[in-house]
């Protein structure tokens, strides 16, 4: 139901913003932006979910896999665009997941590698 909800909202959000139509797929979301950034989208709750991205050669992701307790967003956290681990920048614990996934969108829109948030 989560998936079917984002979808609507991502369509009628970013209409502009889009390449195509949001596709639907058994267990996530494909999202074609208009800067050939190409997301997918994986929530199994509010508190579990991944947000990947592929720009060019390069890809990144958002989840919350518990498994990096070092990092100060714990469990969220990015595997930037380096290959390296970095605390999540965008997604905020509490946060359903249309707020979450519109704050990602947003951001990929405008710097798709995240390179001003890795600068702060």
């Amino acid at each position: 139901m989560v998936h079917d909800e984002l979808k609507a909202a991502i369509d009628a959000a970013f209409e502009h913003d889009l390449s195509a139509p949001v596709e639907l797929c058994r267990d996530a979301l494909v999202v074609r932006l208009n800067n050939e950034a190409v997301m997918e989208l994986r929530f199994a709750s509010a508190a579990e979910y991944s947000i990947g991205w592929r720009w060019g050669e390069a890809q990144l992701r958002i989840d919350t896999a518990p498994l990096h307790p070092q990092l100060a967003t714990y469990p969220r956290h990015l595997h930037d665009s380096e290959g390296r681990l970095r605390p999540d920048p965008l997604t905020r614990a509490g946060d359903d997941a249309w707020r979450n996934v519109r704050r990602v969108i947003a951001s990929v829109l405008r710097d798709p590698l995240l390179q001003a948030s890795a600068d702060a």
